[in-house]
């Protein structure tokens, strides 16, 4: 009987189509909560590709499972659901492809901003629906049942318990055995990595509005200004994680926007502060969010200030972490298919860089999850800057110019979703 590196090998499809399908998507992104366009291209490719789907469109919004089955999953194996989220990001790109993005949509709250899939999730959407058709094509080889879940929402943080909420296991029939995602980064395109336990970050976002009192910009006494608070605060959070976190911890605390007021010569009656925080514990997660509004209402209580500021949490990421058996087991499979050389499969690689709402898929049914992540830089370009020591050039997940390099990108997306699913669905596997 082949093995599941066998069976990639010898029936991956032809990826060209699927470089253009990755082009349209890139071309034709869509915010988070608003990934209907997408949604109807995965679902019109799919029911093309083969009747034995059974799609499920519209769970947690726009969301979509396929289901592809080999008999009944209670007797005939495993069930394995593998994921792909698909919103984009509030970005004007920058890269001058010839397939770049120039859409713009107006955002929740109804602001118009430029849109681009600077996360990679078009690699990622494309990458399962090329594993969908190599999974089509070797059923014989395999028994059990394949959930094709994508995603909404990511980037809000809100998608996967969107899509559990919105009866995603009930309407694919039941719960999986393993849920498996990866994700494109920038390392070098043809890399693949697999760690143990903590995989990514926690991630929490909130929006602060600080009130003072306006006033003309020539008589600053006469005001309290909300400016120079927000100023002030920006200054002081820094230290949370220099004074406040231990040196063996990790903790990020981001203040990624300030607005206040319009014009040069008012000083506006409030500001409003954005502030992104990271962990990797539970417990310093809740005493960097503490030590914010702590610092936050302290600088607003030595300005002056007319009103307490207001604190609205804007996203939400949990910890996410890897079954160890799962890896254990997809780490054999990996080493071998991608094999265990510079340049190709790294056993105990890097976090994720950012945060996921991925395990949630799996975290609210009890379920193991494992998320693995691979490179899409330009192998020419990752030499010539690791040379000259300029990797911190690299641009890197929502970057106006991130843009991985097609091949060997997709090529190795593919072959991961597929070996991951086929690893535990070839007959006789005994893996679960």
């Amino acid at each position: 009987m082949p093995t599941p590196t066998q069976i990639v090998t010898s029936h991956r499809p032809d990826l060209a189509p699927y470089e253009t399908l990755y082009q349209h998507f890139h071309a034709h992104p869509e915010l988070s909560n608003q990934e209907s366009e997408t949604a109807a291209t995965i679902s019109s490719h799919l029911a093309a590709l083969s009747p034995a789907f059974t799609i499920h469109p519209h769970i947690g919004g726009h969301g979509l499972a396929a289901v592809l089955s080999n008999g009944s999953s209670s007797s005939s194996g495993p069930t394995v659901l593998l994921r792909a989220d698909m919103d984009a990001l509030p970005v004007e790109e920058a890269t001058g492809l010839p397939y770049a993005s120039r859409r713009r949509m107006r955002d929740a709250e109804g602001n118009e901003k430029p849109v681009m899939h600077a996360c990679g999730h078009d690699v990622h959407v494309t990458a399962l629906l090329a594993a969908a058709e190599l999974l089509v094509r070797v059923r014989g080889e395999w028994s059990g049942t394949v959930v094709l879940c994508f995603q909404p929402a990511e980037e809000r943080g809100t998608g996967a318990q969107a899509m559990v909420d919105g009866g995603l296991y009930e309407r694919v029939g039941g719960l999986p055995d393993v849920v498996l995602g990866g994700h494109v980064m920038p390392n070098r395109a043809g890399t693949i990595s697999l760690r143990k336990n903590l995989m990514a970050s926690s991630a929490d976002s909130l929006h602060i509005t600080l009130h003072g009192r306006g006033s003309h910009a020539s008589q600053p006494h006469r005001s309290i200004d909300p400016v120079v608070m927000a100023a002030s605060a920006v200054t002081r959070l820094q230290t949370i994680v220099s004074r406040e976190v231990a040196p063996d911890d990790l903790a990020v605390v981001t203040v990624g926007s300030i607005v206040g007021g319009d014009a040069e010569n008012v000083i506006p009656g409030s500001a409003v502060m954005k502030v992104d925080t990271r962990a990797i514990n539970a417990s310093t997660r809740e005493r960097v969010l503490k030590s914010v509004e702590r610092i936050v209402r302290a600088e607003c209580e030595a300005s002056g200030a007319l009103k307490e500021p207001e604190f609205r949490k804007t996203r939400e990421f949990p910890l996410m972490f890897n079954d160890e058996k799962i890896v254990e087991t997809l780490t054999g499979a990996f080493a071998e298919h991608f094999q265990e050389l510079p340049h190709h499969f790294a056993r105990d690689g890097p976090r994720l860089g950012g945060s996921e709402d991925f395990a949630i898929l799996g975290t609210s049914i009890n379920r193991p999850c494992c998320f693995w992540v691979y490179g899409g830089t330009d192998p020419e370009v990752w030499d010539k800057l690791e040379k000259e020591g300029k990797l911190d050039e690299l641009p890197i997940n929502h970057s106006p110019l991130f843009a991985p390099v097609l091949q060997p990108t997709l090529k190795v997306a593919v072959d991961a979703y597929a070996l991951g699913a086929l690893t535990y669905l070839v007959k006789q596997s005994d893996f679960l």
